[in-house]
């Protein structure tokens, strides 16, 4: 007997190269509300905790990686609802030098998790990394979903990116220009 497969999954990551999981977490693994960092930064050196969920990871990890930007480490969140609170303070715990955390997202301010999140981000954050900041990082309000343009967006998402690592404007390259 065979079934359809529907996957709820942006286009660009079906074939990403990092957008993958061993059969072994498909046929033993389960679903994580939090994924934390995975590559082996040192806990002690990380000073900013970027979190984020859905594709933006993947641009967020790779200009990490490009940039050598030890001291960011990035953290999914995947469930938004309940809010993994717990999950997320164990990981902000791993770093207990982290002098700032934020939330990354592609969506304009006003859409996205960004509202729904920021209460209970800045509850956690109070107990987690007390008197450390909160910040935002991603496009401003909008009431259209998108910009309309592909050469904005890229611009748009490459202010994000270095908004969410903190990325000194000489060190940005062509992050101007898009991917």
């Amino acid at each position: 007997l065979r079934k359809p497969l529907v996957i709820m999954s942006p286009k660009s990551l079906l074939r990403h190269k990092l957008a993958v999981s061993d059969l072994s977490e498909l046929a033993e693994g389960q679903f994580a509300t939090v994924i934390g960092e995975i590559d082996a930064l040192d806990p002690q050196q990380v000073t900013r905790v970027v979190l984020c969920g859905g594709k933006v990871y993947y641009d967020l990890l790779e200009k990490r990686r490009e940039l050598g930007l030890d001291h960011v480490a990035l953290i999914r969140v995947e469930q938004l609802y309940p809010f993994p609170e717990a999950r997320i303070e164990a990981e902000l715990a791993r770093y207990p030098n982290a002098e700032i955390l934020v939330w990354a997202q592609e969506e304009p301010q006003n859409q996205g998790a960004w509202l729904y999140i920021a209460p209970p981000l800045y509850a956690l954050a109070a107990r987690a990394l007390p008197g450390k900041p909160v910040r935002y990082a991603g496009r401003e309000p909008s009431a259209a979903p998108a910009c309309g343009s592909p050469y904005l967006h890229a611009r748009q998402q490459a202010g994000l990116i270095a908004q969410a690592l903190n990325i000194p404007q000489d060190q940005q390259g062509d992050a101007n220009h898009g991917h």
